[in-house]
């Protein structure tokens, strides 16, 4: 292997060239405003030099002018390694993140056994496995399989299913075409006849049907799909909101340019004015200085007002985000999806793996009709649904069983032997292990040997093994395979042909009730001891009516208690093919032939344990404001269950079929979706017409999904989640997240991740906009009133304020933790502006304060603390500068709360990023007031100003707590007057003004108009919808509750009627149908049962409008 890997390569792209930390230096550097900050650094320095070394120096003062240009140089490039070095700590979080979401697991041939190796693992001469929804790793040549057909589209650009042919296919189909060329009109029809052949297997492609083995002969940049990916490699597009950053902070900057511009013109007027009246008298160089010192404080302005700490902000948040969801088994592949995830309405969920463990066990079944075996008979005899096991009371009682039933008996399921015949026997292994494509492999953790592949399949695997029966390699390795049936989402069952002495033998497992349908008869086992079990040939009898009663009884009893029901038969063909059919195009004989007349063997019901803390994860959803919906392969009784223990099937909820909600036209779709909670029996594209329905509504949508043919569900979701266990590759391809752990409760962690980037993002915007204001104001305000054109705080000092509300800042608030006091508030609308209402009331709060005391003590500071004497003008700008960097490190405090909360330090100990942040900020402005002298232009200052200025810092905190308890609601009318919130994007009026009382003449006016005006009828169901009553909610618009009960009361039937009507769909008649709820039978199999039904949470009111959508819909039992 080594030596292959040496000549061919590894199977690997090499890592993406990143930027080296000099070249983010250089590239900081190259900033437009740095380097007009720069330059005129160097000409502050050179003045500098000139003042105090020139022929014209004044001997008596101290050689310091050159001192403010060197700081402003070392100020600038701290400025630009801080800068840098994030981004580069960056680039190589993220590389380590795609690193992990390249990686995955493959299955080959090594040593005549399968084994699951690392993709950067294969080399060429590798024999790999091709499975339905596998992203094919390499390149290839086919060399056996069953109608394998891959979509090649991202190669060729054509999305026809290109069927692969065997290499020795291949051949012989060319020296066939080679033959009957030259052969003239007759050789050109057959030619056309043999149609294209092809071979090979090309990287990149995804299989969509079929299994089949193919040779490894290209890898990493020399296949197909890695020379593609090395031309398309580039930078990474920015995420929703580093976009929505972006174009703020280029707003922030132009108005920070233009108050620049501002300061700039203003000081050159005053300088002007006394250049004309020649007071005070200056020299050349005084001049040079002066003008030189006026752009510099110019310039910083703009380096100051420019908020480039806001890209870094929420690029850290992502980084910090993901690398902490990817230790919590979270594994990013879009970044936009941790943002979108904090707007998360609706999550539509798996039940398999997802809501249960995964860990299938075949627990409880039935063989024939009358056997019903049971694992651990002794403690479980309630699963047997038998006579012989039933309690008094229980459903299964003699008065309530019919006497058809009274020939089951229950077995332990390790007495099984003790009923088959030695052929039944054989045929039950030979279904199991031949009908799979689940292998057995060494767990690399513990070093046993455990079955990879389908957890169905492995559990019936499992189950063979425990009753001793042959292994399952010697058995499928024994049989020759003639055809295979991959398991399709459509046909809910697989199947394989078997050679079966002369003739041929078709196994199929699946959907219990599907299959069931299928049979005309089944196998005969007797009890045990009876003496019948012993023959060689399998005995059959006919199907019944009571005979599928039974059956369906079983199915619908085995669901009740959560199991998974898959029925296992058969079909005996005399010749292969077989005569009375026509063989395809691709040498196959159709499914639905197949699968007629089929034998039943046996229902097997297969527990999957809930996950532990699903239910809790599912309220915690609730409590965020996020619906759960699920979305299950299996029947209604299953589903039901299963989320009933979850919490997702709460009062009011909907349960129905994806058959069902399929045949519904869109508009009542749009009616039934808010209330749905289980789709079961759905396809994936029931689940996609859900989520387009939902994303319609306005909603959010995260959806989970494993299958191939899950991908366009994943991909029209706001954030599709894949599976990292069971998922297909395809799957994952299509998806934005993947779930390591296929643990349902891993969403509800990256809601609360998606939420504390967005709150993170926030927290900084809110520090930063308040440090801005204050710093743009206090400049242009003292240093226009200033008599020698200089500002209360000098360049130095603003580029010192710079770092830390820039870079420190949005490392100290951008790396809080997510906690879940996230997740006791109702999602943001995707369309939420970046600003709420409380943080515009601290900002402008914040700004406000600052603004004053800064102004107050720089103007009359020398008075009210009494000082004199020479250093008077420098202890009150120390005193100053040194007030409000305090006043920014408290109020980042401040700034951890973005709602109306008064615990400001509420998980900081699990944030020692903000911590220690905090320890240097204080730690440098104390050294800088100490030794900074004149590069900072301070002096040392007493204890009375060190109390004086972290005094006036501290009052940022209670402050804060004061803005707090100022209601919102004025607040808001306020702030959206004067263009600070967006006005509602949705004003739609649930009532026009004036709406009279309501009584039972306004019932009837109403329920006339919407009849008679189909726009009524849509801008009624429009108002009604959730995204219309979000929208006015945040708007502050109360929707008064009669009228509008009345309205949606009149307007359902209506509409709902017309839509039914127009769309020619009619309830089903029968027994347990629609229009007669009350003759449901339990005793009918589970897909009579349920087919075109409706069924709602037993708690839901009589009059709830569900009935009048429905009207055979009935409450579920209890």
């Amino acid at each position: 292997m080594d030596e292959r890997a040496r000549v061919y390569g590894h199977n690997v792209l090499p890592a993406r060239a990143s930027k080296s930390l000099l070249r983010l230096m250089w590239d900081a550097l190259t900033d437009r405003v740095l380097i007009l900050l720069s330059v005129a650094a160097v000409v502050s320095l050179a003045l500098g030099f000139f003042q105090d070394f020139g022929p014209a120096r004044d001997p008596d003062q101290p050689p310091v002018d050159w001192v403010e240009g060197v700081a402003i140089i070392v100020a600038i490039m701290v400025v630009v390694l801080v800068g840098s070095l994030n981004d580069w700590q960056k680039e190589r979080q993220f590389q380590v993140l795609n690193a992990k979401k390249e990686d995955r697991a493959v299955k080959v041939i090594r040593d005549g056994e399968e084994r699951l190796i690392g993709v950067h693992d294969v080399v060429v001469g590798d024999i790999a496995l091709l499975e339905p929804g596998e992203v094919v790793p390499c390149d290839g040549v086919f060399l056996s399989g069953h109608n394998v057909k891959c979509d090649e589209s991202g190669a060729t650009g054509e999305s026809d299913a290109i069927r692969k042919v065997s290499y020795a296919e291949c051949q012989e189909l060319l020296n066939r075409k080679r033959s009957e060329k030259g052969k003239g009109a007759e050789g050109k029809r057959a030619l056309e006849l043999m149609g294209h052949t092809d071979c090979f297997v090309v990287s990149g492609s995804r299989v969509l049907e079929g299994v089949g083995r193919y040779v490894v002969i290209a890898v990493g940049t020399k296949s197909f799909n890695g020379r593609i990916m090395m031309a398309l490699r580039g930078d990474a597009e920015d995420t929703p909101l580093q976009g929505k950053l972006n174009r703020l902070a280029d707003l922030i900057a132009w108005a920070g340019m233009i108050a620049g511009l501002v300061l700039f013109v203003g000081l050159m007027i005053r300088f002007f004015v006394e250049l004309g009246t020649g007071v005070p008298v200056m020299t050349p160089a005084q001049k040079g200085i002066v003008f030189v010192n006026i752009l510099i404080i110019s310039v910083t302005l703009v380096v100051v007002a420019v908020p480039e700490g806001l890209p870094l902000a929420v690029t850290i948040a992502l980084a910090f985000a993901t690398k902490r969801m990817t230790r919590e088994r979270l594994l990013v592949r879009v970044l936009g999806s941790c943002e979108t995830m904090a707007n998360a309405t609706v999550v539509c969920t798996d039940k398999t793996g997802t809501l249960t463990q995964n860990e299938m066990t075949v627990v409880a079944g039935s063989v024939g009709i009358h056997a019903k075996f049971v694992r651990d008979l002794a403690n479980n005899g309630g699963r047997a649904d038998t006579e012989a096991s039933s309690k008094p009371g229980s459903p299964s009682t003699e008065a309530q069983r019919p006497r058809r039933f009274a020939d089951d008996f229950p077995l332990e399921l390790s007495d099984l032997d003790q009923v088959l015949s030695p052929a039944l026997r054989e045929a039950f292994n030979e279904s199991i292990a031949c009908n799979s494509t689940a292998f057995e492999d060494t767990d690399p953790e513990n070093g046993t040997r455990i079955f990879v592949g389908s957890k169905t399949e492995t559990a019936l695997l499992k189950m063979a093994v425990d009753l001793k029966w042959d292994n399952y390699r010697k058995t499928r390795e024994g049989k020759e395979q003639l055809q295979v049936v991959p398991f399709s989402s459509e046909r809910k069952a697989m199947g394989v042909v078997v050679r079966h002495g002369r003739g041929a033998r078709f196994y199929v497992k699946g959907a219990s009730e599907i299959l069931v349908d299928r049979c005309t008869s089944h196998v005969v086992v007797s009890k045990p001891g009876e003496g019948k079990n012993g023959n060689d040939e399998i005995e059959t009898d006919g199907l019944s009516g009571d005979d599928k009663e039974n059956v369906s009884r079983t199915i619908t009893f085995y669901a009740g208690q959560s199991l998974r029901t898959i029925a296992i038969c058969y079909r005996d063909f005399e010749q292969w093919p077989p005569a009375e059919v026509t063989v395809g195009e691709d040498g196959e004989v159709p499914y639905d032939f197949l699968a007629s007349e089929l034998v039943l063997i046996s229902i097997t019901g297969i527990e999957d344990p809930l996950r532990q803390g699903v239910r809790g994860a599912v309220a915690d959803c609730s409590r965020a404001g996020v619906q759960v919906k699920m979305c299950t392969g299996d029947n209604v009784l299953t589903a039901r269950s299963i989320a009933r223990q979850c919490g997702i099937y709460t009062p009011g909820g909907i349960v129905m079929e994806g058959p069902v909600f399929r045949s519904l036209p869109p508009n009542v779709q749009e009616q039934v979706v808010p209330r749905l909670q289980v789709l079961a029996r759905s396809s994936p594209e029931d689940k996609r017409v859900l989520v387009d329905t939902l994303k319609r509504l306005g909603e959010v949508v995260g959806v989970t999904g494993d299958g191939t043919n899950d991908g366009p569900a994943l991909k029209t979701a706001d954030v599709g989640f894949s599976m990292g266990i069971a998922g297909t590759e395809v799957a994952k391809e299509a998806s934005d997240i993947i779930l390591m752990d296929d643990n349902f409760a891993s969403i509800v962690k990256a809601i609360m991740w998606g939420r504390a980037v967005n709150d993170a993002v926030r927290k900084f915007l809110q520090f930063q906009i308040s440090t801005n204001v204050t710093a743009v104001v206090i400049t242009i305000v003292s240093g226009l009133a200033s008599s020698d054109e200089v500002s209360v705080l000098t360049a130095v000092q603003l580029l010192w304020i710079n770092i830390i509300m820039d870079t420190f800042a949005a490392l100290a608030l951008a790396t809080d933790p997510a906690t879940t006091a996230s997740l006791d508030r109702k999602p943001d609308r995707k369309w939420a502006p970046l600003f709420s209402c409380d943080m515009l009331k601290q900002i402008l709060g914040q700004s406000a304060y600052q603004c004053i005391i800064i102004l107050i003590f720089h103007f009359i500071g020398a008075k009210i603390l009494g000082f004199g004497g020479d250093e008077t003008d420098k202890r009150v700008t120390t005193l100053v500068f040194n007030a409000f960097v305090f006043a920014q490190i408290f109020n980042s405090f401040n700034c951890r709360s973005l709602d109306r909360r008064f615990n400001i330090f509420e998980g900081m100990t699990r944030n020692w990023w903000f911590i220690g942040i905090t320890l240097i900020e204080i730690g440098a402005q104390i050294l800088i007031v100490f030794i900074g002298g004149a590069a900072f232009s301070v002096t040392r200052i007493a204890g009375r100003e060190w109390g004086i200025s972290l005094a006036l810092g501290f009052v940022s905190i209670p402050l804060g707590a004061l803005i707090r308890c100022i209601p919102n609601g004025p607040c808001e009318r306020l702030f959206r007057a004067v263009r600070l919130l967006p006005r509602d994007p949705s004003p739609l009026p649930t009532t026009a003004p004036g709406t009279p009382e309501p009584g039972l003449g306004f019932a009837l006016d109403m329920l006339r108009n919407n009849l008679g005006t189909f726009q009524r009828v849509r801008g009624g169901r429009v108002r009604s919808s959730s995204f219309v009553v979000r929208s006015m909610n945040a708007a502050g618009i109360a929707p008064q509750k009669k009228p509008r009960n009345i309205i949606a009361a009149t307007m359902l039937p209506s509409l709902l009627g017309a839509n039914l009507v127009g769309a020619n769909w009619t309830p089903h008649g029968g027994q347990g149908s629609l229009s007669d709820p009350a003759g449901f039978d339990p005793s009918r199999s589970a897909a009579q049962l349920w087919e075109t039904k409706v069924e709602v949470h037993p708690d839901t009111p009589e009059d709830d409008p569900v009935f009048k959508i429905f009207p055979g819909a009935r409450h579920a039992e209890r």
